[in-house]
């Protein structure tokens, strides 16, 4: 099975971002992923309502929004506005999150948690049957370009263990190089958040880079299959 493969626009090139997000949908990218901070959940500012509506505008795949804020519930329906197609909200930041979940897929689109380095998986098992994504954070968020944490391999683990009971998919976020990408996939992430690691700021094609990407996934599946064959 193909991994999910979402571009980071926090990373795209702003001074071209239709361009960006035309080659990056022809290249084959499955999600546009977009990070709202508010400077006070975390120490950043990064895009806004307009970066959602203009990458909307030119691609009809899907669009999620990590709400790295606080209280995302007052302000769900303004992203939702905006075009976004998947929300992710942190449970820290949230006195109600299963209720918040609910509402999101009241609206009919598509919820899910982000969890940091520091949040246990028994802080959150309550929250995973409101879940479609469980986003985890592989690095402190707030800023891109950081060093991967590897204790959570284990929190990896532990979610691919529960994601066929509840019907969620483990989304990777944080130094997602292909190295990367081809060990967390053997222990049950489903896609991933392409940002500087493996995608943004190479002398290559977005094409190439994604097809490539597509490649690694498809030898991990013909290993496996041979594996148990």
């Amino acid at each position: 099975m193909n991994k999910i493969l979402c571009p980071s626009m926090m990373c795209a090139d702003y001074g071209s971002l239709k361009q960006e997000v035309l080659n990056l949908d022809a290249a084959g990218a499955d999600i546009f992923h977009c990070d709202i901070m508010d400077g006070s959940f975390v120490p950043n500012m990064a895009m806004g309502l307009m970066d959602i509506r203009t990458i909307k505008k030119y691609t009809d795949k899907p669009v999620d929004v990590h709400l790295m804020i606080e209280q995302p519930s007052q302000k769900i329906d303004w992203f939702i506005d905006a075009g976004a197609d998947i929300i992710y909200i942190h449970p820290e930041s949230e006195r109600y999150v299963t209720k918040t979940l609910s509402y999101i897929h009241a609206k009919g689109k598509k919820a899910g948690i982000a969890i940091d380095p520091d949040t246990s998986i028994f802080t959150i098992e309550e929250m995973l049957p409101a879940c479609d994504y469980v986003m985890v954070m592989t690095v402190n968020p707030g800023f891109a370009g950081q060093k991967f944490i590897e204790s959570v391999k284990e929190k990896i683990k532990k979610l691919n263990e529960q994601k066929e009971k509840y019907g969620f998919k483990i989304i990777i976020d944080g130094s997602c190089s292909p190295e990367r990408i081809q060990e967390l996939s053997e222990i049950g992430a489903d896609g991933f958040i392409l940002g500087t690691s493996a995608l943004f700021g190479k002398d290559r094609a977005y094409r190439d880079i994604i097809q490539e990407l597509r490649a690694e996934s498809k030898k991990e599946v013909n290993s496996c299959q041979k594996s148990y064959g």
